[in-house]
């Protein structure tokens, strides 16, 4: 089971990323050898960090319309700061993983499931599920 692991920014953390503290260069640490385990045991298919600054941009669509918001944006605890990519057993193994992430007091963390190709037979034929994608848009996952 893939799962995507949105870590959401606290309050204030976006100046404490252009002003390290020494508590922050050794929670970046931590969080550093936190993802050489998940490596280390397979666990881990890809991350990044995201910025919230001049250059972040919202597209609202509202039917054919479309609007663009320039950042930064006001809202940070709502904001996803990083991403991470897990292949885990199930759920209970993503969370236990999730426990024992070092990301203390820097925001909060949300698990979602990716669909797979049994979610999707509703929606294409058998013989598309037969198929495999391939190149990059197969490698990651199954859309």
């Amino acid at each position: 089971m893939r799962v995507m692991v949105f870590a959401k920014s606290a309050e204030g953390n976006a100046e404490a990323m252009t002003n390290p503290t020494p508590e922050m260069l050794e929670a970046f640490a931590a969080m550093d050898r936190f993802t050489e385990e998940l490596v280390e045991t397979g666990i881990f298919v890809a991350a990044a960090g995201l910025k919230n600054g001049a250059e972040a941009k919202r597209v609202v669509m509202d039917g054919t319309n479309r609007r663009i918001i320039d950042g930064p944006f006001a809202e940070s605890r709502e904001l996803v700061a990083g991403f991470s990519i897990w292949e885990v057993k199930d759920m209970d193994e993503a969370l236990a993983w999730a426990r024992r992430c070092p990301m203390t007091g820097m925001g909060e963390m949300e698990i979602r499931p990716f669909y797979e190709v049994a979610d999707l037979e509703p929606f294409v034929t058998p013989e598309d599920l037969a198929t495999p994608r391939t190149g990059e848009r197969g490698r990651l996952g199954v859309a």
